[in-house]
Parts: structure tokens; C-alpha cells; sequence
């Protein structure tokens, strides 16, 4: 396959280099290349070097299309976008992209994509390319929502050596926006803004229970003997459906959870600290699959820390951080017929009662009968 140059936005997408290896070296230090590419930890020159040629080797097997990508008035290199495999039979690719650290933020790799994109379907007739990332790497899943990629699913175990879930998605030639065109997951919709608060670190968030300042922060190691004991406390057994016979295995496993959930971006699980830093309970804000507007909470309180105020105040905190930061206009809360506790906690928080449902939650076995409740964003204005 013969090699091209593309110019397009102010981008020229061209074929690589072997004067490219030292800026290759160079963008490779950044850490999130390093954690979210295949790139050799430590990076050397030999393999910037490497790089370079692998891809020139490419064009000539017609394997595939690696191009640089750099200013089409400098020439400076910005980044990589390319398709890694291109499947004839098939008539798909694969499409892969990382930005330099010297160039994020001006949309280059979104524009690099649909440029590529276009090509690929234009000049190569695809008929479909495929897009992938680990779970957690929100900053590739925004660029390609914004080149109109849809994102399909998850993978299970795709990074052999991590273990980790990947994300998937496809792009078809009608999807591609024009250019010029915002297109879908622009600056300011809620994609966007869940992609900057789920790609970083969870925050530590703070409440105030009378005379005690609590802290709402991530669930942490050395939580988890305190979690054991509560989930084999009998009020926690009967009114959630913590595993009976609860071992230190489980909170582990719960740890897992919580931590791979925020990497997706579908809950936020919050531990109450208690000014010694002590955990006093916990509270997972769970966003729903199909409304991007609503989620319901979960909570549970440790035994030593029931009847001071810590659940209700560390609750109106965490609803009011999801209206604020994550945009969501309802939060449901649902509890056991009979889990007074429970209705308490959420009437004290702000929620308003909303009536029975019937047979609504699987408990232990058996379906049962569930109160209903919700909080809107207004009702904390």
C-alpha cells in the first residue's frame, strides 16, 4: 500500500519518520501513555527507534496505516493515529491514537481521528472500524464519542497481563461528523463532564454531623476489618443482602468492586470517616444504564457509629456532589418494608416518601415489598 499524506483542520496526518524517534521518546515519558498503551515501561530510545521503523514495514505489507501526526504549518509532531490492522476480508481496522502531553487539549487527537476516519472509508472502503480502551481510560473513550464512535460494550479480561475489562465501540461512515461539526460528547454535555470527574481520582468530600466534621472519601485497605464486622452485624444481615457469614475475602472482593466501578464511571461508593478517620459507614451513589439523569443510593451504617447523625448528613453530601458534578436530576432511595432505619436516614437527608412498591426487591431468596423514595436537584436548591 502506497503511503499518503492527509491535511485536514490544521493537522497533517502523515507517515512516519525516522527523524520522528526522538519526539516519540520524548511524548512516551508521560505517564497516562504509559498506563494506557502497550508501550515498554521504561521507554528507551531503542524503542522510539523501533517504533518508527515497525510502522514504515506497515505501509509497505499493506497491514497497516500508521501515521504521524503533527502541525500542518510547523510540522511538529503531536501524536500518533493510525489503523493497527486492516482486514480486507472484512472490509474493518482497528483505529489507535495517543496525544503528546505538549498537545492535549486542542481537540488534536478528535480531529486526527475523524480525519482518519474519512480516509479510511473514503479511500480504503471500509466498511466499519473498531475502537478499544482499558476501562478507566476516559480521556480515549471521549475522543472517540466525539468522532462518533458508539460504544457497544465491555470485554471481560482483555489485558492479559492486568486482568483488566476493556471497553468497545464501532464506527460506520454515516457516523463520522463533518468537519467543523461539534458532533456528540462535545466541551459542556454530560459526557464530557462525567469523562473529567470519572477520569481522575475520586475526591474526598466532607459533611458535618452537629459538632463532628466528617469526611467522605474512597474506600481504602485498611477499611476492611471494619466492613467484616459490620456485614456480620445482625441489622446489617437483615436489611441488605450482604453475603451471610461476611469473611475478609468478601471485603476484599468489595474493594475490587468499588474501585472498578468508578473506573467506569457507573457508581461512586463513598466511605464515612469519622474525624479519627475510622470508617462509620458507607454509600454507594449508583448511576442507571438507562437514564443518564437518575441513580439510586445504597447505604449501610457500622454499629459504633448508629444514632449520631453521620448517615443522613453524609447522604444529602453525596446527592448533592451527584447534582452538582455529575449533573443527575433524581436520586432514588428503596429499603425493606419495615427497615425504619433505613426511612429515617433518607427523610432526615432531604428524600421524600413516594409510597410501596410491591414484590419490588429480591431479598435473600424471596421477592419483597419495598418503600420508595426520591430526591430531586430542587429540593436541595
Amino acid at each position: 500500500m502506497e503511503p499518503v499524506e492527509i491535511t485536514e483542520d490544521g493537522l497533517l496526518l502523515r507517515p512516519w519518520r525516522a527523524a520522528d524517534a526522538d519526539a516519540v521518546h520524548r511524548a512516551c515519558q508521560d505517564p497516562d501513555i504509559q498506563r494506557w498503551t502497550s508501550v515498554p515501561r521504561p521507554y528507551r530510545p531503542e524503542h522510539a527507534q523501533k517504533f518508527v521503523a515497525d510502522r514504515a514495514r506497515q505501509w509497505e505489507l499493506g497491514t497497516g496505516a500508521p501515521f504521524a501526526v503533527c502541525d500542518a504549518a510547523t510540522g511538529e509532531l503531536l501524536g500518533a493515529c493510525g489503523l493497527n490492522t486492516i482486514d480486507r476480508h472484512h472490509e474493518l481496522s482497528e483505529i489507535g491514537y495517543w496525544t503528546a502531553p505538549w498537545a492535549r487539549g486542542q481537540g488534536v487527537a478528535v480531529h486526527a481521528v475523524r480525519t482518519l476516519a474519512r480516509w479510511s472509508f473514503e479511500q480504503l472502503k471500509m466498511r466499519r472500524l473498531l475502537w478499544g480502551a482499558l476501562v478507566g481510560n476516559h480521556a480515549s473513550r471521549l475522543v472517540a464519542l466525539r468522532a462518533g464512535f458508539q460504544i457497544e460494550g465491555r470485554l471481560r479480561a482483555a489485558d492479559p497481563e492486568h486482568g483488566s475489562h476493556e471497553w468497545f465501540g464501532s464506527l460506520l461512515p454515516g457516523d463520522v461528523p463533518a468537519p467543523g461539526e461539534v458532533g456528540p460528547a462535545g466541551p459542556g454535555t454530560l459526557a464530557a463532564r462525567r469523562a473529567g470527574v470519572f477520569g481522575r481520582g475520586q475526591p474526598t468530600l466532607f459533611a458535618t454531623a452537629g459538632p463532628h466534621e466528617l469526611s467522605l472519601r474512597p474506600l481504602e485497605e485498611y477499611d476492611l476489618d471494619t466492613i467484616v464486622a459490620t456485614c456480620r452485624d445482625p441489622e446489617t444481615l437483615r436489611w441488605t443482602t450482604v453475603p451471610e457469614g461476611y469473611q475478609r475475602t468478601d471485603a476484599e472482593d468489595f474493594l475490587t468492586f468499588v474501585r472498578g466501578t468508578w473506573a467506569a464511571g457507573t457508581s461512586a461508593n463513598f466511605v464515612i470517616a469519622d474525624p479519627a478517620d475510622r470508617y462509620a459507614g458507607s454509600i454507594d451513589l449508583r448511576l442507571s444504564a438507562t437514564d443518564p439523569l437518575l441513580a439510586d443510593v445504597g447505604f449501610m451504617t457500622a454499629p459504633h457509629a448508629r444514632g449520631r447523625g453521620y448517615q443522613p448528613a453524609a447522604l444529602a453530601a453525596v446527592c448533592a456532589w451527584g447534582f452538582t458534578t455529575l449533573g443527575l436530576a433524581r436520586v432514588e432511595w428503596r429499603a425493606n418494608v419495615g427497615n425504619v432505619a433505613s426511612r429515617r436516614v433518607a427523610e432526615k437527608a432531604g428524600f421524600t416518601f413516594e409510597g410501596t412498591a410491591r414484590k419490588a426487591l429480591l431479598h435473600r431468596g424471596a421477592r419483597v415489598d419495598a418503600w420508595m423514595g426520591a430526591l430531586l436537584a430542587e429540593d436541595l436548591a
